[in-house]
């Protein structure tokens, strides 16, 4: 249990993260997507290839909730900062702050 210094209130911490499932799996799938559309654009499928690229926006802006979510959860910026291989500040920078 947490004591919310502020109010007094005694909750349960929340939940520090939830089970992986699947993970390697279903990115090696969504990689596996993201391959054959490319090949499909570069066959010649020039209409689609602004569907690829706004697929970029898409993922910058997922990245950012799943980093939302994870903080959320009790990760620390160092934490979240070490599984990309940038820092803590880096980390911070990008998705921290007044987003």
């Amino acid at each position: 249990m947490t004591l919310n210094t502020a109010t007094g209130d005694i909750r349960p911490p929340k939940p520090r993260r939830r089970d992986v499932v699947e993970n390697d799996e279903y990115a090696a799938f969504v990689r596996r997507i993201i391959r054959a559309f490319a090949k499909r654009v570069a066959t010649g499928d020039v209409e689609a290839l602004r569907d690829m690229v706004n697929l970029s926006g898409l993922l910058d802006e997922a990245i950012g909730d799943a980093v939302t979510g994870l903080r959320t959860h009790g990760y620390s910026w160092a934490e979240i900062a070490d599984r990309l291989g940038i820092s803590r500040q880096a980390a911070h920078q990008r998705w921290g702050g007044d987003k």
